[in-house]
C-alpha cells in the first residue's frame, strides 16, 4: 500500500517474509495506521503459503529476491522510494503513531537511526524480564536489534551498503556500523513481537543461544559457522532464514 503525495512516500516500510501467511495481514494493518505517506514493501524470499498474495491484496508492493534476511531487506531497501526506511519483521506489530515518532527522531541531524522499545505479545514474568533487559541494553548501548523495527534514512542505508551479506547477525552488524555515523536511539513506544520463538524452544534456551551468538560474533567467529551453530541449536537445516532472533 502506498498512501502518498505527489512527491511520493515519506516513509517506506520493508517487511522481509518467508511463509508468514499467518502474521502478514496483522503486520501490514499495523503499518497502515500511519498518518504520513507510507509505502509498504514485502520482500518475499519465495513463500509457498500465499504470503505474497495476501500482502498484495492489502496493497503492499511485492519485491521478490533471493532467500535470506540480509538479501531480502536489501532488495526491499534498494527498491524503496521513501526518504526514510523502516525494517519490520513480519511477526511484529508497530505502535500507533510510529511514523510521527520516526520522523521526529530523524529530524535531528545528529541521529543516524534507531528502533523502538521491545514488547512481547505474551503474559508472564519471564517475558517482562526479557523485555526489560533488552530495552536496557538497547538504550544504554545504543544497540536496538532487528525485532525492534530498525529505521534509518535511505541515504544512510545506501552509504553503508545496506545490511551486510551475512547468513546471521546481519542486524547486529548493521547497527554497529550505523553507530559510527551518528546517534542510534531507542524510541519509548513498544513494538509487539510474537512470542513464537520462545514458546517453541523455551525462554532460557533462546536467551542463552543468542548470548552465545553475540559472544561468538564479537570474538571473531565467522557468520557462516555461527549460522551452523544456530541451526543445530534449533534443530534446523544447514542455515536459518531469519538469522539470529537477537535477544539478550
Amino acid at each position: 500500500m502506498t498512501a502518498s503525495t505527489g512527491d511520493g512516500p515519506v516513509l517506506s516500510v520493508v517487511i522481509p517474509a518467508l511463509n508468514e501467511a499467518a502474521s502478514i495481514e496483522a503486520c501490514i494493518a499495523s503499518v497502515a495506521t500511519a498518518e504520513a505517506s507510507v509505502e509498504i514493501i514485502v520482500a518475499d524470499g519465495g513463500s509457498t503459503d500465499g504470503t505474497a498474495e495476501r500482502a498484495a491484496r492489502l496493497g503492499a508492493r511485492i519485491v521478490l529476491g533471493p532467500r535470506g534476511r540480509s538479501a531480502q531487506v536489501n532488495a526491499g531497501g534498494h527498491a524503496a522510494q521513501g526518504g526514510t526506511l523502516l525494517f519490520l519483521h513480519a511477526d511484529t506489530l508497530l505502535p500507533e503513531g510510529y511514523d510521527r515518532d520516526v520522523l521526529e527522531a530523524l529530524s535531528d541531524p545528529a541521529v543516524a537511526g534507531g528502533g523502538f522499545a521491545l514488547g512481547i505479545a505474551a503474559p508472564g514474568f519471564g517475558f517482562r524480564f526479557i523485555e526489560a533487559m533488552a530495552n536496557l541494553r538497547s538504550r544504554t548501548c545504543s544497540m536496538p536489534f532487528g525485532d525492534q523495527a530498525l529505521f534509518v534514512r535511505r541515504e544512510t542505508f545506501l552509504a553503508l551498503g545496506g545490511f551486510p551479506d551475512m547468513p546471521i547477525m546481519e542486524d547486529f552488524a548493521f547497527v554497529d556500523r550505523l553507530r559510527r555515523t551518528g546517534r542510534v536511539v531507542t524510541l519509548p513506544r513498544r513494538v509487539r513481537t510474537s512470542p513464537r520463538r520462545w514458546h517453541a524452544l523455551g525462554l532460557v534456551r533462546v536467551t542463552l543461544t543468542n548470548k552465545v551468538m553475540i559472544w561468538g560474533y564479537k570474538s571473531g567467529v565467522s557468520p557462516e559457522r555461527l549460522a551452523r551453530w544456530y541451526a543445530r541449536s534449533r534443530g534446523l537445516g544447514p542455515a536459518p532464514h531469519k538469522g539470529l532472533v537477537q535477544r539478550p
